[in-house]
């Protein structure tokens, strides 16, 4: 079973290394906010089959930060685009 946590957990790196792609050429401010966004969510899972994988639950509190805060960014990135003031 941890071959396939550690499996997981290099597909989920690996499609948040894709999605850099789409920050980088995101045509418009809302894309890369939410490229920005999802790569936070699929970070979160690795590190969650991570700290599956290795047994380790230090990497717990990682990925529920990690969580948290980002849905928060994108949040607060959102009222800013909603009153235009970038």
């Amino acid at each position: 079973m941890t071959t396939v946590f550690w499996t997981v957990a290099v597909a989920e790196t690996a499609i948040a290394a894709l999605l850099l792609i789409r920050l980088g050429l995101g045509p418009t401010i809302c894309d890369r906010i939410v490229a920005l966004n999802t790569i936070a969510t699929q970070t979160t899972l690795a590190v969650l089959f991570v700290a599956a994988a290795s047994r380790r639950t230090v990497y717990l509190d990682v990925a529920l930060w990690l969580g948290s805060f980002s849905y928060l960014g994108t949040i607060i990135w959102s009222r800013y685009l909603e009153r235009g003031l970038l």
